[in-house]
């Protein structure tokens, strides 16, 4: 996976990771994008995906079930089962989406891309993920997550983080993703973590991944202060809204 250049990207990333004041809480917000290329490591992870999964029914593996409530499945949703990578199935009358191995790598490769070298998800299973057939309900929460942590310092970013994201994958077009933590061995799972998100934007057409990563954590009161000194470097540093100085 390839990370690619997005100056607005960047510009909502130093607005938007910022320290709490009154809460000891910390918000570690990323958005990245990601071209669908594989370099050698890719290549060695998709092998080893391919000999782990070869007697996979269809080539096909389950997800979990989707976050969002009241998940129904419509095949003239964008997100439908005839499109390449995706899926659906019946087992006693449930349906489960299912993924396929390459579009499951795809996913994988991106948390390795954006947390390396800290975190080694190559051994995440397909029932970590999940896909999310609603886009008004992906956007609503991650509105609200935001808005709750940041308030207003969200609210004067919103409009341009969106039509970023629609800018650079077309959001229309998107299959979505979420990765649910394994509570074991990502950063998700860690002492003092209080709420995280993690969603991938994915258009098979741009061959390219947008991904939304958010995590609030709690600040020992003995490291405080330094995260406040942090604080106000990042602020001074912050981009504007067009991503100049």
């Amino acid at each position: 996976m390839k990370l690619l250049e997005n100056s607005k990207f960047e510009a909502v990333n130093s607005a938007l990771s910022m320290d709490i004041e009154n809460s000891n809480t910390h918000i570690d917000f990323r958005i990245e994008s990601y071209s669908c290329k594989m370099a050698g490591n890719d290549k060695r992870l998709f092998k080893t995906l391919n000999e782990e999964n070869r007697e996979a029914p269809g080539g096909l593996q389950a997800l979990s079930p989707p976050q969002a409530h009241g998940y129904t499945y419509s095949s003239s949703n964008p997100n439908d089962s005839h499109s390449p990578g995706v899926g659906s199935h019946e087992d006693g009358g449930s349906l489960c989406d299912t993924i396929s191995t390459k579009t499951l790598f795809y996913l994988i490769s991106t948390l390795n891309a954006s947390f390396n070298p800290d975190y080694d998800f190559s051994s995440a299973k397909s029932s970590e993920f999940s896909r999310e057939s609603s886009l008004d309900w992906v956007e609503q929460n991650i509105n609200s997550s935001l808005f709750a942590s940041a308030g207003d310092r969200f609210g004067a970013f919103k409009q341009q983080l969106w039509s970023a994201v629609d800018e650079e994958i077309c959001l229309n077009d998107c299959h979505i993703f979420s990765y649910n933590a394994d509570l074991l061995s990502d950063p998700f799972s860690e002492d003092g973590c209080i709420w995280s998100f993690n969603y991938f934007f994915y258009n098979v057409k741009l061959k390219r991944i947008v991904f939304f990563s958010c995590r609030a954590t709690r600040i020992d009161n003995m490291d405080y202060d330094a995260h406040l000194d942090d604080a106000d470097m990042r602020d001074e540093m912050m981009f504007t809204a067009d991503g100049t100085p």
